[in-house]
């Protein structure tokens, strides 16, 4: 199974130019991907640089055949034309997906610090080996104390995974909404993080996932996703970008890779490919 996580900065290049089936392309070249997890994926935001106000969920949908797409949306606000805009994250499959859930993430005020609601998309795959939980994020940028909150969260979902998992469903209902799903224990955390390898929420994360990159890579540093071509946000690269997975997934870990040489967003996709 090869999964890809990649902050694709509303389809925007280095070159300034907003090209949805150029991000498609590009994922596609790079690891034919089985699961994408894109993060900030916008829909009729005009104000965002280089946008025309495109529907980039289904814009990129439309460029993965045979692929289901999952959108949630962190932001979501009136517009003046009397539509919806929203910003957040997709995910792709090629894999049968069982069950979509939404998690909103803590948004405590910080006043005077700029910041967006944030959120947790997890959808139930069914994987080579069997149902695995992938969930792909985008924590705040500017803001801590938001950010630590929003980890917080992030492993209060991990154990109440795992409880559910364990937990005996109900039989009462074989359809409708209170129709029983299952909702695995194994699992696996993407996304753009915005918080650096050392930083200690990183270590947090640690405490209930291990770090996919280290398993493949126990000897090396995490390579730069961020700032490696576009200078924007800061003159020295860095890694804001990882793959998590629960312990017992980490014998499937096959090989993680950073591409460092595509332009199509300012950040670098992970490849993470799973042994069956």
């Amino acid at each position: 199974m090869k999964l890809i996580t990649w902050n694709i900065q509303w389809c925007r290049g280095v070159d300034g130019r907003v090209d949805p089936a150029r991000v498609a392309l590009a994922a596609a070249e790079l690891c034919d991907p089985d699961i994408c997890c894109f993060q900030e994926v916008a829909a009729n935001f005009s104000a965002l640089a280089g946008s025309s106000g495109e529907n980039q969920p289904e814009l990129l949908a439309s460029q993965f055949r045979g692929y289901s797409a999952h959108f949630a949306c962190a932001v979501d606000v009136h517009d003046a034309s009397g539509g919806r805009r929203r910003f957040g994250n997709l995910v792709l499959s090629r894999l049968p997906v069982r069950q979509v859930l939404r998690h909103s993430l803590p948004w405590p005020p910080e006043p005077g610090e700029p910041s967006m609601p944030r959120i947790a998309l997890e959808a139930v795959i069914e994987a080579p080996w069997g149902l695995v939980s992938v969930t792909t994020t985008h924590l705040e940028y500017y803001s801590a104390a938001q950010r630590s909150a929003q980890v917080e969260r992030i492993c209060d979902l991990e154990s109440e995974r795992n409880l559910h998992a364990k937990a005996k469903p109900a039989t009462t209902y074989s359809s409708g909404p209170f129709q029983p799903f299952p909702r695995p224990a194994s699992s696996i955390l993407t996304g753009d993080f915005n918080m650096r390898p050392e930083d200690p929420l990183v270590a947090r994360l640690r405490q209930i996932y291990t770090d996919a990159w280290t398993l493949a890579h126990p000897a090396a540093a995490h390579p730069p996703t961020f700032c490696v071509h576009d200078r924007e946000h800061g003159e020295t690269p860095y890694c804001c970008d990882f793959v998590f997975v629960s312990r017992d997934l980490s014998a499937r870990v096959a090989s993680v890779e950073v591409n460092a040489d595509t332009r199509v967003s300012d950040h670098q996709p992970v490849i993470v490919r799973f042994r069956d």
